[in-house]
């Protein structure tokens, strides 16, 4: 089974990247996808822990905004993980979340919600890339609302008053570093209608212009119809079609492997690579 697309305590995931390597081995993962948001820190520990029955794709999940403001996300794979543009892309998008989560907090505190940056702090594992998944924990820690799903239908979805955006880079600027930086580029959940605004369909031409090499279709956020589209706008461009869990731990409903990616859209993507950066045991 391949899972591209999960993620550990280096950003939002409850799993420390050695105990997400193990549960994806239980599960019978054979391909596992590191993807922690605008983060790299988790590969070495991941590395500790795989064994000759799986195989490692390591990369990052980067936060972009539209020219018109809407959130994507960029999943970069197999890139090099020393190249300097590409960290220094994943660096300042770390950087610009600390004003963010403050801004957010202080719209919370001023409708009565008594939340602050320390509790965030707290709901976050040390050294993770600060995110809205660790202020909806901070929520629940102070019996706010009862789960972290219910944070995000409430209050933090893309189109609540409290939520803020902040600095990215575009998608096609997103892709450009990634194809530079030797990796592939897959577009994560772009029809999620759950989470807020979506892209058009006709965004993806422009995607495609700037390298794109996949579009993952298979997501527990996107709808059948959805998914049907998608594999359509995927098999006309001639991108690979990928399927993934967006694995967070208990933070999240997403069950390990729950989508999976055929292996012959794999083999599709790891072939567009400059470099076999695939680790093994």
């Amino acid at each position: 089974m391949i899972d591209l697309h999960t993620h550990s305590t280096c950003s939002d995931g409850t799993d420390s990247p050695f105990a997400l390597v193990k549960k994806a081995l239980a599960a019978g993962v054979t391909t596992l996808g590191i993807t922690d948001h605008d983060s790299t820190s988790g590969w070495n520990e991941a590395i500790t822990a795989i064994q000759p029955q799986i195989q490692l794709v390591l990369g990052a999940e980067i936060s972009c905004l539209t020219t018109d403001g809407i959130s994507v996300h960029m999943l970069g794979l197999l890139f090099d993980g020393e190249h300097q543009e590409m960290q220094q892309m994943l660096e300042e998008s770390r950087d610009t979340r600390i004003p963010r989560m403050r801004k957010m907090i202080e719209l919370l505190r001023a409708d009565g919600y008594e939340i602050s940056i320390e509790d965030v702090n707290r709901a976050a594992p040390i050294g993770a890339t600060l995110g809205r998944p660790h202020l909806a924990d901070a929520l629940v820690a102070k019996g706010i609302v009862a789960t972290r799903d219910e944070a995000f239908l409430e209050l933090l979805h893309n189109d609540s008053k409290y939520y803020v955006s902040h600095a990215a880079p575009t998608p096609t600027d997103a892709i450009s570093v990634i194809r530079k930086a030797g990796g592939v580029a897959v577009i994560a959940h772009p029809f999620a209608s759950r989470r807020g605004e979506i892209l058009r369909a006709e965004s993806f031409g422009d995607l495609l212009v700037a390298g794109l090499n996949g579009i993952e279709v298979h997501h527990r956020d996107q709808s059948a119809d959805e998914q049907k589209v998608l594999t359509e706008i995927a098999k006309e461009l001639n991108l690979a079609i990928t399927g993934s869990s967006d694995y967070h731990g208990t933070g999240k409903l997403n069950s390990m492997a729950e989508n999976t990616t055929h292996p012959a859209q794999w083999e599709m993507l790891e072939s567009a690579t400059n470099a076999r950066r695939v680790v093994t045991a």
